[in-house]
């Protein structure tokens, strides 16, 4: 048997006491018992003309999406389930879809920082523990102009509750550290030292890549790809280019990609 005191809630002004100060990035933090999806909070809020920094927590997404449309659900309080707002308006457009690389790598720091667990990213945007997904990104760019960038992250979520095998948790990996407030902390941490990094860099993925590179789950890995057609492909991910594509060796040559499912294929 497990009670609420195994799932405390997040307390939103404690939050922004440790947040939400003079210089940082984050300008309010806000916590919901229950939503469909808080990418659409913070869409309608950026739509709204709220500020860059805005954060919005869920203790409970009822209609939670992921990437390619998928669906996101978890327990009450089981899961950091959070999305920002940020409106890097001096990086120029094209540079824009770089959040997507760097936002999974600011969750995977925080996840080694004070979990103590070995987190990794798979391209594009999860994050794993060896090939189990710990947690997915969601980055949306909306009227603003704005990006919403939506983390959903397993925190206490238990064997019987996974919504697949492949799925994991902190607790299932024995993190140091299963407090979602402490968790949710070191992200937005995290997150804003790449992030403010990167806009002083004008949208420089020399910002990025040698951290993504250092921390692929992919790279270097047998791969089957599914490509936004519908078709696949098999191959070695070999490298990121220089705009974020993913480079396949292919029986047919290198394939650049810069949108698939991917999913790691076992040795032989």
């Amino acid at each position: 048997m497990f009670s609420d005191l195994d799932r405390p809630p997040l307390d939103a002004r404690f939050l922004r006491g440790r947040l939400v100060r003079p210089g940082s990035l984050w300008t309010q933090i806000d916590v919901l018992a229950e939503t469909p999806s808080t990418n659409a909070v913070v869409a309608a809020a950026a739509a709204d003309g709220a500020a860059e920094g805005l954060v919005v927590a869920a203790e409970l997404q009822s209609s939670g999406r992921g990437r390619l449309g998928r669906t996101w659900t978890t327990p009450a309080r089981s899961a950091l389930l959070m999305s920002a707002l940020l409106r890097p308006t001096a990086v120029a457009a094209a540079r824009w879809p770089w959040l997507g690389l760097l936002v999974p790598l600011a969750v995977a720091a925080a996840v080694r920082q004070v979990g103590e667990i070995p987190a990794l990213v798979k391209w594009p945007n999860d994050v794993l523990v060896e090939d189990r997904k710990l947690a997915g990104i969601l980055l949306e760019r909306v009227e603003g102009p704005a990006a919403v960038v939506g983390i959903g992250l397993n925190v206490t979520l238990r064997e019987a509750e996974k919504p697949h095998p492949a799925a994991t948790s902190m607790a299932l990996e024995k993190a140091a550290t299963t407090d979602r407030a402490t968790v949710l902390s070191a992200v937005l941490r995290e997150l804003a030292t790449r992030y403010l990094a990167w806009v002083e860099a004008d949208g420089d993925p020399a910002t990025i890549l040698p951290e993504y590179r250092e921390l692929s789950a992919t790279l270097g890995r047998a791969v089957r790809v599914e490509l936004p057609d519908g078709t696949f492909l098999e191959g070695t991910a070999r490298d990121l280019a220089d705009d974020g594509r993913l480079i396949v060796d292919t029986a047919d040559g290198p394939r650049p990609l810069a949108a698939g499912d991917v999913t790691h294929l076992r040795a032989s």
